[in-house]
């Protein structure tokens, strides 16, 4: 809400109507013990030029602000312009909640219906959601959706997978009787063992889960794993973080894919101190997909004088009218997040979307090669987008990477952190934001220390 000061008019016409004679009787109830008797001990007003120079002064104090990053892992730090901020502000926006009566929510109707659109042609399947959490409970809302439609038990997760998605999973499946959750380990060019799956896939596996590209930046054989879970009679689930990763790939709906999710957060909510995320959920068009899809559905129609209106065509909630048949317990969806995503995509457009994404691939393949050229070893083969592990020559990753904070620089994820044999290993992103200057620094910064 903006702060719009009252005029004095206004103030007369305000205490008139209360018959008041001025503010001050407004704290007569408040003891005079308990009044401030002198003016607050603040600095008195300046002009706007110089109220933004002291507040860059404030800002630069925070070292953390001013640092070189170099961090990813879940949260991807993508230019978004100011003006997806400006519409965010608006009232009909900011202060909207859910859309349970169409005759009065259509704007809000509409901005899901074109959010849904945006996920379903970024995740290349057919029927996609409202917003729902973020990557890691979609992920799992995923395998449970799976595990509803195969009637079956397990549920296969790659080791390379982001942990916490892999966390989360367990978690829901926790609380499920007689559910079980294998995880099956990465081969040594980072992709899932194809072998250890095949022999993971049993009678009773509801799906497979997999990272697309996964935690260490590589993106998976889609295709391949497909096919082995497809041909045990189970379906396919993709996780994806880096959901800018589908401007220069293939969408996982169209490598095999029966269930695809991810986090939103790279295509339109600026890093704001580890949150809000937003949810990406996206399956196969079947009736037993539709009606098994956690969270809600926004579909198109025509009223009764057959103009174009929005209404939720599918509402899975507990609280709604279905009750213990319910899919998911998912109780507000991220509304504001996806309309913040739904602003900046509409603004990229397809042409944008796949420029960024080409800034995105060709910067980490520089930062790659500086890192080779430079004697560090890139421990993983396979291809990656815009995130990949580095080694270090010599000694665990931890203290370099704590040297590289004193230079303010932040320097990636210390990997040992989620897979202990990889403690001389780091995590980098790159994104558009990135200079080649930069990225020369963080090298040569890097090799310095060894």
């Amino acid at each position: 809400m903006r702060y719009i000061p009252h005029t004095e008019e206004d103030v007369r016409e305000m205490l008139k109507t209360i018959g008041l004679p001025n503010v001050d009787a407004l704290f007569d109830p408040v003891p005079a013990a308990g009044r401030l008797q002198r003016p607050l001990a603040i600095e008195s007003a300046t002009d706007e030029m110089t109220l933004m120079t002291h507040l860059e002064e404030l800002a630069h104090k925070n070292d953390a602000a001013r640092a070189l990053s170099f961090l990813g892992a879940g949260a991807y730090d993508h230019h978004v312009p100011p003006s997806v901020d400006q519409l965010l502000l608006r009232g009909e926006f900011l202060t909207a909640y859910t859309p349970y009566q169409p005759e009065v929510s259509q704007g809000t109707l509409q901005s899901i219906f074109e959010f849904q659109t945006i996920v379903s042609e970024v995740l290349g399947l057919p029927i996609a959601n409202a917003s729902m959490y973020d990557g890691a409970s979609s992920a799992a809302e995923g395998a449970l959706m799976a595990r509803r439609l195969t009637k079956r038990n397990a549920v296969v997760v790659s080791r390379a997978i982001h942990p916490e998605y892999r966390e989360t999973i367990q978690t829901y499946l926790a609380g499920i009787p007689g559910v079980v959750m294998h995880v099956v380990p990465f081969g040594s060019d980072g992709r899932t063992d194809a072998t250890a799956l095949r022999a993971a896939m049993t009678a009773d596996v509801a799906c497979v889960v997999v990272g697309y590209p996964n935690a260490f930046g590589v993106v998976e054989d889609l295709r391949a794993i497909g096919e082995i879970a497809h041909g045990a009679g189970a379906l396919l689930v993709t996780a994806t973080p880096e959901t800018q990763a589908m401007s220069v790939l293939e969408p996982p709906g169209a490598l095999g894919a029966d269930i695809a999710t991810g986090e939103g957060q790279p295509l339109g909510v600026p890093l704001q101190f580890g949150g809000p995320g937003c949810g990406l959920f996206a399956c196969r068009n079947t009736r037993e997909m539709l009606q098994n899809m956690p969270g809600r559905l926004c579909g198109e129609t025509v009223d009764a004088d057959g103009k174009r209106g929005f209404v939720l065509t599918l509402s899975t909630r507990e609280q709604h009218i279905r009750r213990d048949k319910a899919t998911s317990n998912i109780c507000t969806n991220q509304g504001l997040m996806a309309l913040c995503i739904t602003i900046r995509m509409s603004l990229l457009g397809r042409s944008g979307y796949a420029q960024q994404g080409r800034l995105c691939l060709s910067k980490a393949e520089y930062l790659k090669g500086a890192f080779r050229g430079a004697g560090f070893e890139i421990p993983f083969s396979a291809p990656t987008f815009n995130e990949f592990a580095v080694r270090r020559k010599s000694g665990k990753a931890a203290p370099m990477l704590a040297a590289l904070g004193a230079q303010k620089i932040i320097g990636g994820v210390d990997l040992a952190v989620w897979y202990p044999e990889m403690d001389d290993c780091f995590l980098v992103a790159v994104t558009e934001k990135h200079s080649r200057a930069e990225m020369d620094r963080f090298v040569d910064a890097v090799k310095a220390i060894g």
